[in-house]
């Protein structure tokens, strides 16, 4: 089998067979594959026949296959992928304003069978490898590109931030160590951070790299589809050290959330790796009792030892941990379950969102009323935290939160954008 050059790091690629050839010629290819989003040897116009022969004997280029895509009402749009062997799974694109946020899978189903996920009715199929999950960001960038009418956030490129060889054309409006505001939105309840881009650096090369045109970026990432990162440890490390690599994309770890169910051994691996990334951890309850029901995963790990370790990530991270709690009536939303989530932060550096079940197909849970939530939100400002209310996106095509399941007996619609 082919090894995917998606699942390569830049520096890895400069180090195999494509070293006889000038090192200028591997940064035109990663500029085809992670400026240009292209997967087809034919498109990359300036690389030579004998390179391309060599490329495509040795590698591939391979990506998920769009197999349909639904957008929802609030612009949110659910991509079902196919994947090399059949199976399916799917990635999320969540538009607001400034910002881009992909929501992408790392396995095919879920063995951890939280009992508010429909990714857990499938159970685990498979874990998807590494050019699976960077393909699903490939994907998305040059579907965001392509589809004209959606254009939620900011035009620039999606710009590595330092990328040698890789000039723009003189008709491109990036200039040299160029840098840009973006803006902050906040609306009740609701963070979102703000940042500055990364310098693009511009060096002379002799031969053009792809025309690429000002198309809107995306500028956030999180590992919170199908499966538990964690459980898919290997490859969702590669995955981020490809891109966060220069030669790639250069996303920023301030960008990218991994969120596990708790597993204890994951987190202490993530913080001992030197893997750059935010950690969010889905609680749903600080009561063992009740977690142990309705995430499965605590009577392995139970809120003592996550606790220890997501104390143990903050000792050596430079980010604080998000602790996501789904509100569920009649399940963790009382008082005793205030107290107690109360007890559990009281000493992490995190801040907390509350994200409103949303109902997949034959979903178990009820979804809070407005009242409900509005009642339980007055009573989480007690919180040392910071405390936010998380507004679900494509509820509508099951898309939110929770909902992502690839059932082949109910299908998904095909929807033209």
């Amino acid at each position: 089998m082919l090894t995917n050059l998606f699942s390569l790091l830049p520096v890895e690629l400069e180090q195999g067979p494509l070293q006889s050839f000038p090192k200028y010629r591997t940064q035109q290819l990663l500029a085809w594959m992670y400026k240009a989003f292209e997967n087809d040897l034919k498109k990359m116009t300036n690389l030579p026949a004998d390179l391309k022969t060599l490329i495509s004997s040795t590698y591939s280029l391979d990506l998920p296959h769009i197999e349909s895509h639904r957008k929802s009402a609030d612009g949110a749009i659910k991509y079902l992928l196919k994947l090399s062997d059949g199976a399916l799974i799917e990635c999320v694109l969540i538009p607001e304003r400034k910002k881009n946020t992909l929501c992408i899978s790392t396995q095919v189903g879920c063995a951890r069978g939280c009992g508010f996920c429909s990714t857990a009715r499938m159970k685990l199929v498979r874990n998807l490898e590494t050019h699976e999950i960077v393909g699903q960001i490939i994907i998305a960038a040059k579907e965001l590109a392509r589809v004209e009418s959606f254009q939620p956030a900011s035009v620039e490129s999606f710009q590595p931030a330092s990328v040698e060889s890789f000039q723009p054309l003189p008709n491109s409006n990036l200039s040299p160590n160029s840098k840009a505001e973006r803006t902050t939105h906040n609306p009740p309840f609701v963070v979102h951070s703000a940042a500055k881009n990364d310098t693009y650096s511009n060096q002379p090369r002799a031969e053009s790299t792809p025309n690429l045109h000002p198309t809107p970026r995306i500028t956030n990432l999180v590992f919170m589809g199908m499966g538990e990162p964690f459980d898919n440890q290997d490859n969702v490390f590669k995955t981020l050290q490809i891109i966060q690599s220069d030669g790639s994309l250069a996303f920023s770890p301030r960008r990218t959330t991994i969120s596990t169910c708790g597993i204890v051994p994951g987190i202490i691996a993530m913080a001992d790796s030197g893997i750059k990334a935010k950690l969010a951890i889905s609680l749903n309850s600080a009561i063992d009792e009740k977690r142990n029901t309705l995430m499965p995963i605590n009577k392995r790990y139970p809120l003592s030892q996550l606790k220890q370790a997501l104390l143990y990530y903050l000792r050596i991270s430079k980010f604080r941990v998000t602790v996501e709690y789904i509100l569920i009536p009649g399940i963790n939303m009382d008082a005793e379950d205030i107290k107690a989530l109360r007890k559990f932060v009281g000493d992490i550096s995190c801040k907390v969102n509350f994200i409103p079940f949303n109902p997949g197909r034959n979903a178990t849970f009820q979804a809070p009323t407005t009242e409900q939530i509005e009642s339980f939100m007055h009573k989480a400002q007690s919180l040392p935290q910071a405390v936010t209310l998380r507004k679900s996106r494509g509820a509508d095509i099951l898309g939110a939160c929770g909902q992502l399941v690839i059932n082949k007996a109910i299908g998904d619609e095909l929807c033209n954008i």
